[in-house]
């Protein structure tokens, strides 16, 4: 008989509570550090707490990695109560945490770690995945080498609404930051799998954020055939309710979807992205 399953991940899979719940996940937060001190992602600060911090002082937090000690403890409290453990991490060209993972799970037997080579709801699709063969009853194992199979055909991108968050953390040039705001360019950024996670800037939109979401939806979901429809996810940093609505609406027009899923990205991301930003992430055939 195999062992039960359990799956953990990082806390920038942006999951939510609901699917948190739904695949019983346990989330391992990684660190920020604003004005000297250090706080967990998704447990001790907010985006709010970011963005009002920005307002204040210009200046943006640290993220850091899971240490390889944080990641021994969670997985050897798993095996020592009879599990396997399934971790998805955080795409391993964009943090060590990937590296960590591999490093806290060499001396635990039954650990089983999977590099999204994705960030977001792009590593939170991988989660899922998981999530329903443990459902299935599938032992740890072929879990791994099925949801690894995947992490190639996770569409992660964005749209965002200003580079002031890149170009203040050294990921976009002062030029390119000022010719964004003097031509009003809403650029779209695109996860590469095939790099492990790193980032490349995607197509730009000119005027409203709003007219720039509605053609990025269009550019992202229209005529596609090759989409695997079970589940989407839109993941922003900070909308409000009624703005929501409308993406999702806009979202629904090329289902039918067996879900659409809404979450909010935690510090890890929209410190690097800051407000304005929202993106759909799927699977791909």
């Amino acid at each position: 008989m195999s062992r039960p399953v359990k799956i953990t991940a990082d806390t920038s899979c942006d999951i939510g509570p609901l699917l948190k719940e739904r695949y019983d996940v346990e989330l391992i937060p990684l660190h920020v550090t604003m004005n000297d001190q250090e706080y967990l992602d998704g447990v001790n600060i907010t985006n709010d707490m970011i963005y009002e911090n920005w307002e204040k002082t210009g200046s943006l937090p640290k993220t850091s990695a899971v240490s390889v000690g944080e990641y021994e403890d969670v997985f050897q409290k798993y095996v020592d109560q009879g599990c396997d453990v399934i971790h998805v991490s955080l795409g391993s060209g964009l943090s060590v945490t990937h590296q960590n993972a591999l490093m806290a799970a060499e001396d635990i037997p039954g650990v089983y770690v999977i590099d999204s080579c994705s960030l977001s709801t792009g590593t939170g699709l991988l989660v899922c995945e998981a999530g329903e063969r443990v459902k299935k009853g599938m032992d740890a194992p072929a879990i791994y080498e099925e949801v690894k199979a995947l992490n190639q055909k996770n569409s992660a991108s964005f749209i965002l609404d200003t580079l002031d968050f890149l170009h203040a953390g050294g990921r976009c040039s002062s030029l390119a930051h000022m010719g964004a705001n003097l031509m009003s360019i809403k650029p779209s950024i695109r996860v590469l799998n095939e790099q492990n996670g790193n980032m490349t800037v995607g197509k730009k939109y000119f005027g409203k954020l709003k007219k720039g979401i509605v053609a990025y939806i269009h550019d992202q979901l229209a005529d596609r055939t090759d989409i695997v429809r079970d589940r989407i996810f839109i993941t922003h940093s900070g909308f409000p309710a009624a703005d929501i609505e409308w993406m999702k609406a806009e979202v629904e027009k090329y289902g039918p979807w067996g879900e659409v899923l809404v979450t909010t990205a935690g510090c890890t991301i929209s410190s690097h992205c800051g407000p304005g930003c929202m993106g759909v992430l799927f699977l791909t055939k």
